[in-house]
């Protein structure tokens, strides 16, 4: 109950409003979020790869409502892989396809995308899909095929296990060797889409990490690029350490070596796991989301872990 209120305010213009007018909000948010310049995202990257660990950096954005916004967004995006290739940093780029236009009209999105493509291409660098809520899971997927075709191989997408489409969609599409970043899912879908209950959530997130484990053993794996900006074919998007137990223990084995996959983690949240992952011997990227709309993917955080909304109510007090 309390999750869907917290990702109905995520989207709620008049709880933005109001939220982000509290001086703390940021104070709270800074802890997710690596800052409102990209400036401030290189030298976190920067950060990151000296403890050996990858990024992918997100300009925060989504549900753009004018055209010019998306082109905006998109010239950001471009600027980001700038910077990556400019600060020689081992990081690649996520992206929400609302965000330059998907909400708006395909055919502006996938102009856009490509450009973000080609931009990707020219400096060697990755850029994964993020998926979104379920009115746009197919057109993602569609979009993907669609850059496929015109010889793009720089892009990836995201799996979520709590939707029951998840298992068909992940075995389409490792026929077709794509990159995947498994992760559970962070928006309010009714139960005939996605579990209800946790626990079959992890169950499927289990099911899906082995059929990525068992693909990833037929196809020829390769682990971290030099550059750091391709990820390998199986991702793992999780602070769970259940979840991230079973990955490693089912890969180990089924003999799946350790640089044939990466743990991805999320900016902010268990720095600790993420330094024994890597000493493990372990592939690891955190996500990195900058800018300044960031009131969103912050309220979806609150909205992950009641850790986390007791870190914010903390702050309340501390004004």
């Amino acid at each position: 109950m309390l999750r869907s209120f917290l990702i109905y305010l995520s989207r709620a213009v008049w709880a933005q409003n109001l939220i982000m007018n509290w001086n703390f909000t940021w104070r709270t948010a800074s802890r997710f979020v690596a800052g409102t310049r990209l400036e401030d995202a290189i030298r976190v990257v920067r950060e990151l790869n000296a403890e050996g660990i990858n990024a992918t950096l997100d300009h925060l954005g989504e549900h753009t409502s004018t055209p010019a916004e998306a082109q905006q967004a998109t010239d950001d995006i471009l600027a980001t892989l700038d910077a990556i290739a400019g600060a020689d940093v081992r990081s690649n780029v996520s992206i929400k396809l609302t965000q330059i236009g998907l909400g708006l009209d395909e055919d502006l999105c996938a102009q856009n995308l490509e450009r973000i493509l080609a931009r990707g291409k020219q400096h060697t660098a990755f850029v994964r899909l993020d998926m979104e809520d379920t009115p746009y899971t197919d057109k993602t997927i569609s979009l993907y095929y669609k850059m496929r075709k015109k010889s793009y191989k720089n892009l990836g997408l995201v799996i979520q296990a709590y939707l029951h489409r998840s298992e068909a969609d992940t075995r389409r599409l490792l026929k077709d060797k794509i990159h995947l970043r498994l992760v559970k899912g962070a928006y309010n879908e009714p139960p005939d889409k996605a579990f209800p209950k946790k626990v079959d959530m992890d169950a499927n997130y289990d099911l899906l990490a082995k059929i990525m484990i068992d693909a990833a053993l037929t196809m020829k794996v390769t682990g971290v690029g030099k550059n750091g900006r391709f990820p390998p074919m199986p991702a793992f998007g999780t602070q769970d350490e259940k979840r991230i137990g079973f990955a490693r223990s089912y890969a180990e084995k089924v003999g799946l070596p350790k640089d044939g996959l990466e743990f991805q983690m999320l900016y902010g949240i268990r720095r600790d796991l993420q330094e024994h992952l890597v000493k493990d011997g372990y592939a690891v990227r955190v996500y990195v989301p900058f800018g300044t709309h960031w009131y969103p993917y912050f309220m979806r955080r609150l909205a992950e872990r009641p850790a986390n909304i007791w870190f914010f109510i903390s702050n309340l007090f501390k004004r």
